[in-house]
């Protein structure tokens, strides 16, 4: 990444500067969207920028997020750092402000479009999927109603270092275990699930969760403090459009134990299966046959339809 967007003007890197008083800095007062391109088209960019605006307006922060200057900028940066698709995050930071907690509606925010290559899953990804480790930190409760994509950030930081300890062992342990045979055992790609704190499925660190049982798919309610997410509402529509039952409700790690298939959810990744359930104490059990199961498997395929992939 050598460019990124400072209120819709391509910046070089070292060049892009926010104020020491940007209230999105002193206090978290902002809030960000991250999406991908297919073919250098931003995927669902109206649903993103409808939370954006929403978000904003709760916050008192002035965003109009037009659509075809926001297009116009992708496609500019992505030109500007030699990409045809990639990975974007939009920051919408409230923008200068007095020391100390203000009422006042923000007049100056400060728009960021970052941009870098999208990460390179690789089609095993979606046929072995990912090893989901329950945390031991839980899902903090949103600031508003509703949480938003916000600043802060700090919840989701101390679960993904829980995670990489996690990580860390595992690959001690199973390099261990490959020592003497030609090569090291590649630990699964891990993600970690959060709890409430009164020991319901909440969401990943990045990710909204699903489960099918019993051929009825199952995801946590948005009243367990979840992130509202845009794949997440897109799965939601394409399971009712195609007959499948769903429900939206509050359940248990011990329910997602007993589950036929798991997958999480996110903008960038899309629908990832989850083969692998773990536990802090070590205790690993395998989702299905351990690879993607049939109704994943068919809801990635619309997914991809829908969206134009």
């Amino acid at each position: 990444m050598t460019y990124i967007g400072v209120n819709g003007k391509p910046t070089p890197l070292n060049e892009a500067v926010i104020s020491v008083m940007d209230h999105g800095f002193m206090y978290g007062m902002g809030l960000f969207e991250t999406f991908r391109t297919y073919g250098g088209r931003p995927c669902l960019l109206d649903r993103h920028l409808e939370r954006l605006r929403e978000g904003c307006r709760v916050l008192g922060i002035p965003y109009e997020g037009r659509r075809d200057r926001l297009e116009a900028e992708i496609a500019e940066l992505l030109a500007l750092n030699g990409l045809e698709d990639s990975y974007l995050r939009l920051t919408v930071s409230a923008g200068p402000g007095p020391l100390g907690l203000t009422t006042e509606p923000y007049a100056e925010p400060k728009v960021i479009l970052y941009v870098k290559p999208l990460p390179n899953s690789g089609p095993e990804l979606y046929r072995l999927g990912k090893t989901l480790w329950r945390l031991s930190t839980p899902r903090n409760t949103p600031e508003s109603g509703v949480r938003l994509k916000s600043l802060h950030y700090m919840n989701n930081m101390l679960a993904r270092r829980e995670l990489a300890e996690y990580e860390r062992r595992t690959a001690r342990a199973a390099n261990a275990e490959g020592a003497g045979t030609a090569a090291a055992v590649r630990p699964q790609p891990a993600e970690g699930m959060m709890l409430t704190a009164d020991g319901f499925l909440a969401e990943g660190i990045a990710s909204n969760l699903f489960f099918v049982r019993n051929g009825k798919l199952y995801t946590p309610e948005i009243g367990t403090g979840i992130l509202p997410g845009i794949t997440r509402r897109t799965v939601l529509e394409l399971a009712g459009a195609h007959g499948w039952a769903v429900e939206e409700g509050r359940y248990t790690w011990d329910e997602l134990r007993g589950a036929d298939e798991v997958f999480v959810t996110n903008s960038i990744q899309e629908l990832v299966p989850v083969t692998r359930l773990a536990e802090p104490g070590g205790r690993e059990i395998s989702v299905g046959d351990g690879e993607i199961g049939k109704l994943t498997e068919r809801l990635l395929y619309f997914y991809r339809e829908s969206v134009g992939s």
